[in-house]
């Protein structure tokens, strides 16, 4: 049986992934932690195979006023707990980071593309991975997770963008883009299998076709008991919308092209 503790106590992923394990009782056994606060440093890791570290700040505008916080809790915080885990005998630490280490808004990442943050929350993760990497060894495996957008019941971000249009909008671009996006339940498939491996590297899970963003509101409508016709009447808005930053978000072409691992 597999002993995971995941710290940060209330979120999506971290519950979604604690939920998904129940239907495993035999093999693995799952605590969560609460990440504010200080209190998290009195427990007893020890008793842990693998820790799962998703505590963060996320979904925020970030501010001159607030800048601190993402190097705060972001980096210095997963820090601190990977450092902790090893000193305990974790053999495993699996931390949560994210496509936006790259900086990119549009565009194709592949093995040979080099992390570019340019956001507080892109760069205060991809310094947490790089002290977090240096860590890793025979004895403590390093597991860093760089997902696209997630997307499932209940996900906050942009994801909750999507849906509050679709529930709204009368009628939807037939526009063609591809995004890398994972739904919560592949994500949460593809850290049981990686907890089952405990193999150090970077990993970049995917579903295995690019969504297109106008499809998916289409979908999030039906879903919802509603149809949305698709015309391209509305492409030239599209065409305006890509010129400012979250019409290239939205509607642009974001993808993880043949990568799925790379070594630390």
């Amino acid at each position: 049986m597999k002993r995971i503790l995941i710290t940060g106590k209330g979120s999506y992923i971290g519950t979604s992934l604690a939920s998904y394990l129940q239907q495993f009782p035999q093999d693995y056994r799952v605590n969560t932690v609460d990440m504010m606060g200080d209190a998290w440093r009195d427990t007893d890791f020890s008793v842990y195979d693998v820790v799962f570290h998703v505590a963060g700040i996320a979904h925020i505008k970030e501010t001159v006023e607030n800048a601190h916080l993402y190097y705060e809790v972001n980096r210095d915080l997963a820090v601190d707990t990977a450092e902790k885990a090893k000193k305990a005998g974790v053999k495993h630490f699996i931390f949560l980071s994210s496509m936006s280490i790259y900086g990119k808004i549009e565009g194709v990442i592949t093995a040979d593309t080099k992390p570019d943050p340019s956001s507080n929350y892109g760069k205060s993760k991809w310094q947490a991975e790089t002290q977090i990497a240096a860590l890793c060894d025979d004895s403590f495996a390093v597991s860093v997770l760089r997902p696209p957008m997630v997307y499932g019941d209940g996900c906050k971000g942009n994801y909750q963008a999507l849906v509050k249009l679709a529930k709204i909008a009368p009628f939807c671009p037939d526009y063609t883009n591809q995004r890398s996006m994972v739904s919560i339940t592949t994500l949460c498939t593809y850290v049981k299998n990686l907890i089952d491996r405990c193999k150090s590297g970077i990993f970049f899970p995917q579903e295995a076709d690019y969504v297109c963003t106008c499809r998916m509101i289409a979908d999030i409508a039906a879903q919802n008991g509603k149809k949305i016709p698709l015309t391209r009447l509305l492409n030239p808005v599209v065409s305006l919308a890509k010129c400012t930053v979250k019409g290239k978000k939205a509607f642009g072409n974001l993808i993880y092209r043949d990568l799925t691992y790379l070594p630390l």
